[in-house]
């Protein structure tokens, strides 16, 4: 058992000389910057000093080598100086992890490591909502520290939606969902800002999120400034932006002639959806999305319900404008099961011509997202066939008919490889698809 910590104690010890860790050039520093106050004061004292002590080298020299043989002397000294350097350094660095985190048990310069691994990890902007967009981030914050939630704000129903009509406010929902997926801190912290009260009069539905962060609102103004203050509290890694800060409410014009207004009616609709709106019409943009998008180096839709997570965002005209305009790859991620009253009959190449159509309604000819995503063909089993008795199918991917209209068709086990009571997307297996694509293109150039 020794052994094996000595062991590992080595390791950690040769993994400080890693490069990019931002230590040893500090260390470096700290130690020429003592040379030269030394010298300084040597040079202040007529050199006095300098004289005194390689006068006392010299003669401790002398001293030991009259005791031992300099080929012995020599190595021991080196050793105990070796040693006593590795004990400094290592206790000083368990005190500071101690500090830093105490209940943790991660080692220090292994946190080092993987926050530089982050931190070089590319520019994501992920586009959705609902816990599609969430499941999503918490499977890419494996691989980047750069990391963008462009979010919907058009929830209308539940907690959010109550919130929205008695305060006023922006809905918080899906932005509190976004928030703890890329949350660092203890998961206890992430449980108490995800807990939902299940009684209480005026409470009951409310998650505790969402009440913080409608406090936060009346606190600082807007939901752009709560949201930046909940993401210090969670340690969030990357940002978390609304789509907008109007006050959007989506409207639905349906095959049967009929239109229907609020994201929760829409997820109902008893036709297929034509065409999608919102007042206010063209809503704007915030500055922190449009930077966001400028600087990707890849952008990802979805995954998440069609018409009231994904294509909510593409109403907003100037997040459309700056898609088109970056040239970092662009990737739509497709549901794995169709969902009753809102994509009802819709394969892969339907989710595909909706996002067009809706592109289409703001005089975007071109694809904004030319290479999809989707879910390889899942067999049929008692899950499957128990979401089929409550109306919802597979959503099929002909990629021959796909690739040959010029998209980019990849398929992949995005349900993961463990049994599930519920068929979506796992969040490990939906961010390795991702980032095998993302790593395809880069190649590519």
């Amino acid at each position: 058992m020794r052994q094996r910590d000595l062991v590992n104690r080595s390791r950690r010890a040769v993994r400080w000389l890693q490069p990019g860790l931002v230590v040893k050039r500090w260390m470096l520093t700290s130690g020429i910057g003592l040379l030269l106050a030394l010298l300084g004061a040597a040079v202040w004292a007529d050199l006095q000093p300098i004289y005194w002590t390689l006068e006392s080298i010299k003669w401790l020299l002398a001293r030991v080598t009259q005791v031992m043989p300099r080929g012995i002397t020599g190595p021991l000294v080196l050793v105990v100086g070796g040693a006593l350097v590795w004990l400094g350094q290592s206790r000083s660095f368990g005190t500071i992890q101690q500090a830093l985190a105490p209940e943790k048990d991660t080692v220090l310069v292994d946190a080092l490591v993987a926050q530089r691994r982050l931190n070089r990890g590319p520019n994501i902007v992920a586009i959705g909502g609902g816990t599609g967009l969430a499941t999503l981030l918490s499977g890419l914050k494996r691989y980047s520290g750069n990391i963008t939630a462009i979010v919907t704000v058009a929830d209308d129903g539940g907690s959010s939606g109550v919130l929205r009509r008695e305060f006023g406010v922006q809905p918080p929902g899906d932005i509190r969902n976004c928030l703890a997926a890329l949350s660092r801190e203890e998961p206890l912290l992430t449980r108490l800002f995800q807990y939902r009260f299940k009684t209480g009069s005026g409470l009951e539905g409310h998650s505790f999120g969402n009440l913080f962060l409608t406090a936060l609102t009346a606190i600082t103004g807007n939901l752009e400034s709560a949201i930046t203050a909940s993401s210090r509290v969670l340690a969030v890694q990357g940002q978390v932006v609304p789509a907008t800060n109007a006050d959007v409410r989506l409207w639905a014009e349906l095959e049967n002639g009929e239109r229907i207004e609020g994201e929760s009616t829409i997820g109902k609709a008893t036709s297929p959806i034509v065409r999608l709106g919102c007042t206010p019409e063209r809503p704007p943009a915030l500055p922190k999305a449009l930077e966001a998008i400028a600087n990707a180096d890849l952008i990802v839709l979805g995954p998440g319900s069609l018409y009231t997570s994904l294509l909510p965002n593409l109403l907003v005209p100037e997040l459309v404008t700056a898609i088109s305009r970056s040239r970092s790859p662009r990737l739509y991620i497709c549901n794995l099961m169709t969902q009753p009253g809102e994509t009802d009959g819709l394969d892969v190449a339907g989710h595909l011509r909706a996002i067009e159509a809706q592109l289409a309604t703001l005089g975007v000819e071109k694809r904004l997202f030319d290479c999809v995503l989707a879910q390889e063909k899942l067999n049929d089993t008692a899950l499957v066939n128990n979401y089929r008795l409550r109306g919802a199918e597979p959503v099929s991917c002909d990629a021959r008919s796909l690739r040959s209209q010029g998209y980019e068709v990849m398929l992949a086990p995005l349900q993961g490889a463990r049994p599930n009571a519920t068929l979506r997307h796992d969040s490990r297996s939906v961010a390795l698809a991702v980032m095998r694509f993302y790593r395809k293109h880069r190649r590519e150039g």
